[in-house]
């Protein structure tokens, strides 16, 4: 039997079997991060390059983030945003999930159209950050 046959079945094995004889297969542990007020969208656009920092030192197979942007957050995730718009491109391609609220959408007259595919629609933002809180991720505002 050759190696590249042997070595998966071993680490089958070895998942099965309880720590400390076990390889650990750990999920990357949660963060919701909220995105409301910042002033300006350069505090957005200072979160979303410290997310990348985080997953560049940690690694994506570490941590993961899922961002709630609500109030004058939304406007972080349009897709014509100069400052974000190629962050939450990149970001999204690194596994971070994006979620804009519907309510602050229609404070703003925003529809799905001014967001990139990227994004995602939640009925309302900060009961989005409490549920993914009671779902086990951790809350982080920078």
């Amino acid at each position: 039997m050759t190696l590249t046959r042997t070595l998966p079945a071993l680490l089958l094995v070895l998942s099965t079997l309880p720590a400390p004889f076990g390889v650990a297969l750990a999920e990357p542990t949660p963060f919701v991060v909220q995105l409301t007020r910042s002033g300006e969208n350069f505090g957005h656009r200072r979160v979303m390059m410290q997310m990348d920092k985080i997953l560049d030192d940690l690694g994506e197979d570490r941590v993961r983030f899922v961002v709630v942007a609500y109030e004058e957050g939304i406007h972080a995730l349009v897709a014509d945003n100069p400052a974000t718009s190629q962050l939450v491109t990149k970001l999204a391609n690194r596994g971070v999930k994006f979620r804009a609220c519907r309510i602050s959408m229609a404070a703003w007259e925003l529809d799905e159209e001014a967001f990139p595919l990227e994004v995602e629609f939640v009925p309302a933002g900060a009961p989005e950050v409490i549920r993914l809180q009671l779902e086990g991720h951790r809350y982080w505002r920078p």
